[in-house]
């Protein structure tokens, strides 16, 4: 219990103080931002305070503070350690920095940030990257809702592909619409019914563990099925697959394609912080809820460690919460997958767009820049239902590539504040950005099909330590990569 209430105490601390601190560095003025400078009708309209910050909550917190936990507290307790102060550290600083960038640069998408910042031959290779990652997270956040009400509501008879259909339209309409006309409405619904059920999950996993303590410690045969089946070999070293498993609920790149979004829709650089910041703190919360509640889970029924996180999720809400409280916190699920998938595709509009010098004012140039969008997520549906294996290497591509992202935008932030003049207060973004080149590079090097992972670089994999001692040595040269361009303007 004291891991599960000291996290999400250290992440509302976190919060108060270093959120602040960070803030700083860029203090928010009176400046016009986008929306007011320039106001579209379409992607720059001004919103409540309140909306914006339901929105970015809602974009960012897809599946992965949720079935990404379910997942990564296989690895152990120390999940409950590393999701607070990674998020504190790593996460929430990247999303504020996102966005804050994005504002001061008139609204600009991730592609257009790293063009500036890292230079053209960098954001040329890494600009497609980014719309074809955020495509795996539409293809993603379609199936998984799709899975979860086809078998939560739906045994009897499977209507996959209509729910697939129906949720593929809502997608579509979401990003050719007026960013108010559809997201800013339904948001606060779905909002509602987040936090409905993320408190529900919280105070039966609580009351459960007044009663009995060791369902939130490593039981007897959890740390047997840890050590024998989920780590067995080395298979599943906590650096540097932990960060990759869990990405959403300690870091994500996917919440750097998404701050933009709202950068265009906020009124004032005063909000920023409890926005960007705040909201991936509001993000680690969720994170800390539902991993607990897979911990007691797998305490009381050791079976489930062995299926599926999307099953182990529905199994979470008729255990603790019976069948209708249950199934409204499975809703609550569905509708963080719904509410990033939309915004994905809405951002690889954005971002092709840009790339491509295409104003998105009137409906059909949004229409022609989306056909090709709608085409490719269609493809990556059809590939990914194939097979179960089929799926698990769209998931597995989209977490590290997600990894990419994220250290990609904080050495991009680095450079940003080096020709801010903020000297050795840059390390705030560069050592999470030195972190997290670390891990993929290291993930890329060690990562093998034979590890039960997507394939890396190296057929086989490398040995873990020589991976890590790589990855390393990439991450420094891309830092001091990063001081030179930073200084040398």
């Amino acid at each position: 219990m004291s891991w599960l209430i000291g996290g999400i105490v250290f992440l509302i601390l976190g919060y108060f103080t270093y959120g602040r601190f960070v803030e700083r560095l860029i203090p928010p003025d009176d400046r016009k931002t986008p929306c007011i400078a320039h106001p579209d009708g379409v992607d720059y309209v001004p919103l409540p305070k309140w909306k914006n910050m339901l929105i970015q909550l809602l974009n960012i917190a897809g599946v992965g503070p949720v079935i990404g936990v379910i997942a990564g507290i296989k690895f152990g307790k120390v999940a409950l350690l590393i999701i607070p102060v990674g998020c504190v550290l790593l996460g929430a600083v990247h999303d504020f920095f996102a966005g804050m960038i994005s504002m001061r640069m008139d609204g600009a998408n991730l592609p257009k940030i790293v063009r500036e910042l890292l230079g053209r031959r960098y954001a040329a290779a890494f600009s497609w990257m980014t719309i074809l990652l955020l495509l795996l997270v539409v293809a993603v956040f379609i199936n998984v809702p799709a899975n979860l009400i086809d078998s939560q509501w739906l045994p009897n008879a499977s209507y996959f592909w209509l729910i697939v259909g129906v949720i593929f339209a809502y997608y579509i309409a979401a990003t050719l619409f007026p960013v108010d006309a559809i997201i800013g409405r339904v948001y606060p619904i779905f909002g509602a019914l987040l936090m409905v059920g993320s408190v529900a999950v919280f105070a039966a996993v609580v009351w459960a563990a007044i009663g009995n303590p060791a369902l939130l410690e490593e039981g007897v045969e959890f740390v047997k099925y840890k050590t024998e089946v989920f780590n067995a070999g080395g298979r599943s070293p906590i650096f540097p697959l932990l960060f990759v498993t869990i990405a959403c609920g300690i870091i994500s790149g996917f919440h750097g394609t998404q701050s933009p979004i709202v950068a265009r829709t906020i009124k004032s650089e005063r909000e920023a912080r409890v926005t960007f910041y705040g909201m991936m703190i509001a993000e680690g919360v969720i994170a800390m809820i539902w991993a607990s509640a897979a911990l007691a889970l797998y305490n009381l029924q050791p079976e489930s460690l062995a299926k599926s996180p999307a099953v182990v999720l529905g199994e979470i809400a008729s255990r603790f919460l019976g069948p209708w409280m249950g199934g409204v916190a499975v809703f609550a699920i569905v509708v963080l997958a719904v509410t990033s998938g939309d915004t994905a595709l809405r951002s690889a509009r954005l971002s092709l767009s840009e790339m491509a010098g295409v104003e998105q004012v009137k409906l059909a140039p949004r229409v022609l820049t989306s056909l090709p969008l709608i085409a490719i997520v269609a493809g990556f549906l059809w590939w990914s239902n194939l097979s179960a294996k089929s799926f698990g290497h769209l998931w597995n591509y989209f977490a590290w590539g997600n990894q990419v992202l994220s250290a990609t935008t904080l050495m991009a932030a680095s450079v940003w504040l080096f020709r801010l003049g903020r000297g050795w207060w840059t390390l705030v973004t560069l050592l999470p950005g030195v972190f997290m080149t670390t891990v993929v590079a290291s993930f890329i090097l060690w990562t093998s099909s034979d590890k039960g992972q997507p394939w890396g670089l190296v057929p086989g994999g490398l040995p873990l330590a020589i991976a890590v001692l790589l990855g390393a040595l990439v991450a420094v040269a891309f830092a001091v990569w990063v001081w030179f361009r930073g200084r040398s303007r």
